[in-house]
């Protein structure tokens, strides 16, 4: 692999190597070397450029020098800049002689080894939902902070005359959907040069631009690698149209958020575990519903990894398709977890989606965790009641708490004191440490974004 990497440089006139990581909250890092300094020793021995604690969570500055070294088989030339190449690393503590315990890619490879351990192959999904705007004007003062988004499809400023409602957004075609050749070029630019399979791409429910890409299903590490891929590519795609592209979980009141569904499917050899041609519901198996299972006991706690920001309690709502409680069921997107019924006994297909995660979370953190949930409920046996095939948003609080429904955490502070006190689940991937680590970064960020005040604040209590 050494001599067929660097051959590769050679060969492809490969004069910058940007090297990509994720930190603790999910955000994408990059740091640009210069191709001559690959050879045999330093793709062994790897480079010592990462200041930890420069990055949110990681180090403190008394002990942050960190080592990262390549992913060869993540090696892709760089459709953007000429003479340039991008790969993912994995991150080593100092002097490099062991895995950093914080790095959120390490964590993905531990929980693919404890889901091995176990006599599976996970195999996980996600569908990446976002928003695409002619332009966002964000403002901060001492006073009050706020943002203007301008968008031909909706939003404080219409271009062209031809509109969408909001939530009309589903499936549009061109004209109404102007960000179509977006989203288009994205998928070829993901196909062509970084070879992520992209199975579809369109409008989705919200009217101000918003869209979907689904592409493959892989292992947690790989799905990481994926989705940091798709923002990437997709920002510098929309910066290039003139558009600015967010994939923050709900950037307009009063319209649908986006999600980042999770896909979960275990497999043994040959054999998708999760299918039942006997079962009379679903097609499902007794390991797929103590999976679930496993997903409602800790739906609390996964709410601080996967649906990880102040914003994304605004997506979280009644009436937006996106799950407020903790029940499952086949084909219904008002319950937190459903099993997709498109196709009636397909074992190829047959899988459980998780829908609370949106696109802020850590990639690596959210497939892990709701495969280590889980697994969990496989080990513990843990059933999930019976489903519940009724719009639960319509549903009288009378008939919930009979049923035995619980709700997910309404605010990212709930669902921090939620994780500090499930977290053991998540013990055989994570530490500790990192769990500590990531509620420390999570509430420091609480508290900065709670001191803040908001346009509505001005606008409700000027005057009281």
């Amino acid at each position: 692999m050494t001599e067929s990497l660097i051959e590769e440089i050679e060969r492809k006139k490969i004069k910058w190597i940007n090297l990509f990581l994720t930190s603790l909250s999910g955000q994408l890092h990059q740091v640009t070397l210069s191709s001559s300094l690959l050879n045999d020793i330093t793709l062994k021995e790897g480079f010592g450029k990462l200041d930890g604690s420069s990055v949110a969570g990681f180090k403190e500055i008394f002990e942050s020098d960190l080592v990262i070294k390549l992913i060869p088989e993540t090696f892709k030339a760089d459709p953007f800049f000429e003479s340039t190449a991008d790969v993912f690393v994995t991150i080593y503590d100092s002097f490099g002689e062991k895995r950093f315990e914080k790095d959120p890619r390490f964590i993905a490879e531990k929980t693919e080894g404890v889901i091995s351990s176990e006599g599976y192959t996970p195999l996980v999904g996600a569908e990446l939902e976002f928003h695409i705007f002619d332009e966002v004007k964000v403002w901060m003062s001492n006073i009050s902070s706020g943002y203007k988004i301008k968008t031909n499809s909706g939003g404080f400023e219409k271009k062209i005359n031809y509109s969408l409602a909001p939530k009309g957004g589903y499936y549009a075609p061109p004209p109404l959907d102007d960000s179509f050749i977006v989203r288009k070029e994205i998928g070829e630019v993901l196909e062509s040069y970084f070879g992520l399979k992209v199975e579809a791409h369109h409008h989705e429910v919200g009217a101000a631009g918003q869209g979907e890409i689904n592409f493959e299903s892989s292992t947690p590490s790989r799905l990481g690698d994926y989705v940091q891929t798709v923002k990437y590519v997709s920002r510098v795609v929309a910066s290039k149209h003139g558009k600015v592209i967010t994939f923050m979980p709900k950037p307009i009141y009063g319209d649908n958020g986006s999600g980042m569904h999770i896909h979960v499917s275990l497999w043994n050899k040959e054999r998708n575990i999760f299918y039942d041609e006997t079962d009379n519901y679903a097609y499902i198996s007794q390991e797929a519903r103590y999976f679930i299972g496993g997903l409602l006991y800790h739906g609390k706690a996964l709410s601080a990894l996967v649906s990880p920001t102040i914003n994304s309690y605004r997506r979280l709502l009644p009436g937006y398709e996106a799950p407020i409680f903790l029940a499952w069921s086949k084909g219904n997107r008002s319950a937190a977890v459903r099993i997709p019924a498109y196709h009636r006994n397909s074992i190829k297909s047959k899988r459980i989606e998780y829908r609370p995660p949106d696109p802020s979370a850590n990639p690596y953190f959210a497939a892990s965790a709701v495969l280590l949930a889980g697994l969990d409920g496989i080990k513990k046996k843990i059933e999930p009641g019976d489903p519940v095939d009724e719009n639960i948003y319509h549903m009288p609080q009378e008939k919930i708490r009979e049923l035995g429904i619980e709700r997910l955490p309404s605010s990212l502070e709930q669902a921090l004191g939620e994780l500090e006190t499930d977290y053991e689940f998540l013990l055989p991937a994570f530490t500790k440490s990192v769990i500590d680590a990531y509620l420390e970064m999570k509430r420091e960020e609480l508290r900065k974004l709670n001191s803040l005040i908001s346009p509505a604040e001005m606008y409700y209590y000027l005057n009281i």
